[in-house]
């Protein structure tokens, strides 16, 4: 168990980065040579423009001239005045039509954002007639982005090039590997580690496809800081269990998450409202089954399949980094998931084949004590996180 409390220790000194981050939302949709755009932004990004409050007028009027079209080097004209349209609370929408001269050689113009705030991030999504689909995640100076350039990179990979990537996701994220440290924590048998893994993987699995297919597409920032919050109720469940008040624990938290949502009714957080809520009511009952059930195995492979449909999106985003071919989504993605199953799979067996070495040769701490100290650990770089990247500017 000595173990597990240093490699907690690097876990806790090491930043959660690539996580928190400007971003907007754009929708591609060509018809021939008519190109439909819907191009979405969270309200405090919106504001950066005015430095106030976010304006529907003063928006329209930053994003006309720096978004657009072009057909083999002529740009193509706006049909109609750009307009704004209901959007999800706490975002602006803008519409935009282009009539191209052609319906080829097709190149994207973005430059909104960029230069206010040189690393945001637009998440592209690109549907031309016909039915081919393409995603990509822009950066400063990767636009124009020409149309048929959908597979970048990815396009002559092989499989085990997508198997590497879901490898490498799982060792360099520092959140992931902070949630199987605790996976491996709630689980006192090798059965209970079982269900936990397997729940886990369920979950995860699932999302993953429905992100990267684009079936079903969250807010990245929201992801985030609910990847967070897996982490802290991990541990708050080790307090709980430990401390036998699980009624104290959960009240607390569920209290603290009904603040968060109160804050963000005055304006304050970035996370909805009814999200917080939705999380408060989970965690409050998770809390109290896992404390009061003499044997949780089977219970927590329900909660780590919730806990893995979260980790399952935050997975996706790595992937919409690279511009996915579309003829080879479904090598990329049971490729990348089986990468992640390697990777998280290695974790595991080497803290719980660690933790038996030491047993065997005596040198462990008592386990409530490493229990304390690890789901202390775990309940404050969760929250760290959660409370970072829920109130982010």
């Amino acid at each position: 168990m000595k173990a597990l409390l240093a490699i907690l220790a690097l876990l806790w000194a090491a930043t959660a980065v690539a996580h928190t981050r400007s971003e907007s939302h754009s929708a591609w949709t060509i018809d021939g040579p008519i190109v439909h755009l819907a191009f979405s932004v969270a309200d405090r990004e919106a504001a950066r423009i005015t430095g106030g409050k976010p304006d529907d007028a003063a928006l329209l009027a930053y994003l006309a001239p720096r978004l657009g079209v072009d057909s083999g080097g002529h740009a193509c004209r706006a049909v109609a005045p750009p307009r704004t349209v209901v959007a999800a609370p706490g975002f602006r929408r803008a519409e935009f039509q282009f009539a191209c001269p052609g319906a080829t050689d097709l190149h994207l113009h973005d430059t909104a954002f960029f230069a206010l705030i040189p690393t945001h991030i637009n998440f592209a999504q690109i549907q031309r007639q016909g039915g081919d689909f393409a995603e990509q995640i822009v950066a400063a100076g990767d636009l124009p982005l020409a149309v048929g350039d959908t597979g970048g990179g990815l396009a002559s990979a092989g499989f085990f090039r997508f198997v590497g990537m879901g490898v490498m996701h799982i060792f360099t994220g520092v959140d992931h590997m902070s949630f199987l440290v605790g996976l491996v924590l709630i689980s006192r048998r090798l059965r209970d580690l079982i269900f936990v893994v397997t729940g886990f993987t369920l979950g995860h699995s699932l999302t993953l496809a429905l992100a990267v297919t684009g079936v079903i597409r969250p807010h990245a920032e929201f992801i985030d800081a609910l990847v967070a919050l897996t982490i802290a109720l991990i541990g708050a469940e080790n307090i709980s269990v430990a401390s036998g008040r699980p009624g104290a624990v959960a009240l607390g938290t569920g209290v603290a998450l009904a603040a968060m949502a109160g804050l963000r009714l005055a304006g304050i957080g970035l996370l909805p409202p009814l999200l917080l809520i939705g999380a408060a009511l989970f965690a409050v009952n998770y809390l109290l089954f896992a404390g009061h059930l003499r044997d949780a195995g089977r219970i927590r492979l329900v909660v780590t399949l919730v806990f893995g449909l979260i980790h399952g999106f935050g997975f996706a985003a790595d992937l919409l980094q690279e511009r996915l071919p579309p003829a080879k989504l479904a090598e990329i993605l049971v490729g990348f998931n089986l990468g992640v199953e390697i990777g998280q799979l290695t974790i595991v067996l080497l803290l719980t084949g660690a933790t038996v070495l030491l047993a065997r040769r005596h040198l462990t701490l008592p386990r409530p004590i490493v229990t304390d100290v690890l789901a202390s650990a775990l309940v404050g770089v969760g929250t760290f996180w959660f409370i970072g990247r829920s109130f982010a500017a």
